[in-house]
């Protein structure tokens, strides 16, 4: 990959084995390269470094996660080690209960809260072997687009600690993009995953709508109908990896659904015969001109790739996001805390307070209304999916903007909402409940990563990794590494081929 110049613009890849991608570290303990243990003192050494610049790490699980590399360790020196993950590395939003953690969902009002049992998607990490290390920041109760909190501070980005990581999964994709493990979990309501991935310039997939359990955490009821569970990863293959793992049917969460297991197959191929819709704004969204260069050059590479790339597009109302998506989302985040007193809310931010007097001033009716024009906006995708495979979108219309801010206001000369405005290519995905993956496919004049985003049926996910394999391989993006990814500490070993 280039950067907004065009010349390769990236250090050398970091040595900590916490680099690695899940896949590497399999086989490097298949080759006896290295033991769990090493891998994940070298995941902690990274983690304290990053945490120390970007504010990537809420709560430390560190002791029990050398504890558990220990154990891992002597069961593959006894050949008896098992599970699909065994020894690799994963952090989890703070959204996400593990149980005995604190979980602080970015509120204070949480402060005392330790959950007593893990969220579906925890155990099913834990019983594949992964050994999890830390909870990752978050915004309070995941409600905007940055992961800054009243618990936390500012989360920054590693590209560079001036600018936010996104949000509202920031930890997690700051994380990941500084090689501090492969694997990260997020959770996604408006592009809670997709942009931090974007602006951190790694791989976020948000599943379909009920695929990946949610409960039980902290999702529902916040963002019941739009929030999903995901993986954060730096390859493609590392993300089908968890998937595979992470995907199951869960009488606790009302929306999961009770889909067979699946595996994806995530060896490039060519594109031929795969149709797809390509639109840079939607029809009605403002998008800056290195975001639009950087989407246009991605167009190029997947008809390189074989794929037939038309302008199409799901033909949404321009105001969805004021008729549509505000009258739902705020009213399911005021309705979160709908038994929470003036007290408990008392150290919440302003712009949090804000969304929730916005979401108790919708009526029944409004929101109800604001279904059916939910319902509209799915006919659209349905009627676009009858045309092509895949959609493909820039992830967000922006690079990431001054860490600290909420957003930004502006965008190519143009007003838009700064909550949502800027990213207006996300929230409409969840409102359809699509399968969305982002991937890196270029960088700003300032050298930030610039995301884009593909977008398939319902339950189509193998068509996403099929598109994002094909584009990885054309463009390799898991060699770009940040400088601050660069630490110096000592490899344990050369990892495994």
């Amino acid at each position: 990959m280039t950067d907004g110049s065009g010349r390769t613009a990236f250090p050398p890849a970091p040595t900590g084995l916490g680099s690695l991608s899940a896949i590497e570290i399999l086989a490097g303990y298949r080759h006896k390269a290295f033991t769990p243990r090493d891998v994940i003192d070298d995941t902690i050494a990274a983690l304290e470094a990053t945490n120390e610049a970007c504010n990537a790490v809420v709560t430390p699980m560190y002791e029990q996660a050398r504890a558990e590399a220990d154990r891992l360790t002597r069961e593959m020196r006894a050949g008896e080690a098992k599970g699909a993950l065994a020894g690799v590395p994963v952090t989890i939003k703070d959204l996400v209960f593990v149980a005995g953690v604190p979980a602080y969902g970015g509120s204070p009002m949480n402060k005392a809260f330790v959950p007593d049992v893990d969220a579906a998607v925890v155990s099913a990490l834990k019983e594949a072997g992964a050994i999890v290390t830390c909870k990752t920041t978050t915004c309070e109760s995941g409600y905007k687009l940055t992961a800054d909190s009243p618990v936390t501070g500012t989360t920054r980005n590693p590209w560079n600690p001036g600018r936010t990581s996104g949000g509202s999964s920031g930890g997690a994709a700051a994380g990941v993009a500084a090689g501090c493990g492969p694997i990260a979990i997020g959770t996604d309501g408006v592009g809670s995953i997709r942009v931090p991935s974007s602006f951190c310039g790694v791989f976020g997939l948000k599943p379909t709508f009920g695929l990946v359990p949610r409960s039980p955490g902290f999702s529902p009821p916040s963002w019941g109908s739009l929030a999903h569970t995901g993986p954060i990863t730096r390859t493609v293959a590392d993300a089908a990896l968890t998937l595979e793992i992470i995907a199951a049917y869960d009488l606790r969460d009302p929306a999961s659904l009770p889909v067979a297991a699946r595996r994806f197959d995530t060896k490039p191929a060519p594109l031929n015969g795969i149709r797809i819709g390509a639109s840079v704004d939607l029809g009605y969204a403002a998008v800056s001109p290195d975001v639009r260069a950087a989407f246009g050059k991605a167009l190029a590479i997947l008809d390189a790739c074989g794929a037939q790339v038309t302008m199409d597009g799901p033909g949404l109302d321009p105001g969805i996001l004021e008729h549509t998506l505000k009258p739902i989302a705020f009213t399911e985040q005021a309705a979160a805390v709908a038994t929470r007193t003036t007290a408990d809310l008392a150290s919440s931010e302003a712009d949090y307070l804000d969304v929730i007097s916005a979401g108790r001033r919708y009526s029944g009716t409004d929101y109800i209304e604001a279904g059916y024009r939910r319902g509209q906006a799915r006919s659209g995708f349905l009627k676009l999916f009858e045309r092509v495979d895949a959609l493909v979108t820039p992830t967000v219309a922006v690079t990431a903007f001054e860490a600290g801010r909420i957003g930004i206001d502006t965008v190519d000369g143009g007003k838009v909402d700064p909550h949502l405005g800027w990213s207006p290519f996300t929230w409409p995905i969840n409102l359809a409940g699509l399968p969305a993956a982002t991937l890196p496919c270029g960088f700003d004049r300032d050298g930030m990563p610039i995301g884009l985003q593909i977008v398939a049926r319902w339950l189509d996910e193998p068509t996403i990794f099929r598109i994002a394999a094909a584009f990885e391989a054309a463009q390799p993006w898991a060699a770009c590494w940040p400088q601050l990814a660069l630490r110096e500490k000592p490899a344990r070993t050369k990892a495994a081929p």
